[in-house]
Parts: structure tokens; C-alpha cells; sequence
């Protein structure tokens, strides 16, 4: 059975929206793409490449992601060995879209289920980057099984968020934490099961 593992960049107050760059996503009025660039060091871009190794995963993501990826990675392969190989699974409402990054595979219709499916396959484990709408549907429906978050010492104010539409209760332990010199907190959690509750 594979696992879903959740990678994304998170602001402490927990947005998620155009980390990567002023033109991402300005949806919504946001102003301040781009905000991880100035803690970016040679420590974060070590564990990044850690993060990005494609040699036991592939990618399920959101349209807008795979939109940005397709249209940067196919020229930019040697920053990301393997991207251009790796089967991609795409979500989207739209079952006519096109997808001409190769190895990209359509997921459409009710997509919380052929995820599932997905998951009871044997093969790679699923990373899925980015894909902030994406990402909503995967928590609703109790998909996830381990976050990697990177969270930098920031506040954004409005903004999409990573835990934006609720979630179902469930308990997560740490199976990794580092802390880079700019701040930034590579913080891996994995799921153990339901949550747990006492008093003191």
C-alpha cells in the first residue's frame, strides 16, 4: 500500500499560497508571493534535494501545480533529476483537459476515490507538492499519511492556509525535525492514528 505524504511550505501562520514567487498565485489579492526566497541557504537547498529525490515516489497533484511544473520543470530537468520520467497523477474537475508533460496521468470524476485506489496499489509512495485545493480534498478525506512541512518564520495574514477547509481528527508523531540557521523548520510528521485525549 502506498503512502500519501504531503510536502509543502507553510508560514507560521499557516499560509500556503505562492511561496514561490510574485506571480504564482495572486488570487484573492495576495501581495506577497514569493515569500520563502530570502530564507532560502545551502542548508534548506541540502534538505530540499533531499526532499525532491524521485527514486522510491511519484507526484499526484493539484491542475494549477502541474501547470506551474510543466511549464518550468521540461526545461529545467537538471534541477530535479528524474522529474521528466516520474509518473505524474494529475486532479482535475475537467476530464477533457490535456496533459503533454509526458508520463502525466489524468485523475478526474471523483477524484477522493481514485485516489484511494491509488493508495491500495503496490508501487512508489505519492508526494504531493504544492496543490493548496488539491491538498484540501486529500485532508477531508482522511488521505493523508505523513506531512513535510517547512516552516518559515514568517506571518502573511490572508492568504490560502494548509489547514483551510477542516479536517478530520487525527494524531500525528515526529519522525524528523531540523532547524536551518535562517529559521526555517523542516518538521516530517507521520501519521499514527486517532486522537488522544487526558487531562492534568
Amino acid at each position: 500500500m502506498r503512502k500519501i505524504v504531503l510536502i509543502t511550505f507553510v508560514s507560521l501562520d499557516g499560509v500556503i499560497q505562492a511561496p514561490g514567487g510574485p506571480e504564482e498565485d495572486n488570487s484573492g489579492g495576495f501581495k506577497h508571493g514569493g515569500w520563502t526566497a530570502p530564507y532560502f541557504d545551502d542548508f534548506a537547498g541540502k534538505l530540499m534535494g533531499e526532499q525532491m529525490s524521485l527514486e522510491r515516489s511519484e507526484l499526484l497533484l493539484g491542475r494549477k501545480t502541474y501547470e506551474i511544473f510543466a511549464g518550468y520543470w521540461p526545461l529545467h530537468a537538471a534541477g530535479w533529476p528524474g522529474i521528466n520520467e516520474v509518473k505524474k497523477y494529475v486532479a482535475s474537475h475537467d476530464s477533457s483537459r490535456k496533459l503533454d508533460w509526458e508520463n502525466s496521468l489524468l485523475l478526474s470524476g471523483d477524484v477522493a476515490e481514485k485516489v484511494r485506489q491509488l493508495k491500495g496499489e503496490d508501487g512508489p509512495d505519492l508526494h504531493v507538492w504544492g496543490s493548496g485545493n488539491f491538498i484540501q480534498t486529500l485532508l477531508k478525506h482522511d488521505l493523508v499519511d505523513e506531512l513535510w512541512l517547512k516552516i518559515f518564520p514568517v506571518t502573511l495574514g490572508p492568504g490560502k492556509r494548509l489547514f483551510d477547509e477542516g479536517t478530520i481528527p487525527v494524531a500525528f508523531e515526529s519522525s524528523d525535525c531540523k532547524c536551518s540557521p535562517r529559521g526555517v523548520i523542516f518538521a516530517n510528521y507521520q501519521r499514527v492514528g486517532a486522537v488522544k485525549t487526558g487531562s492534568f
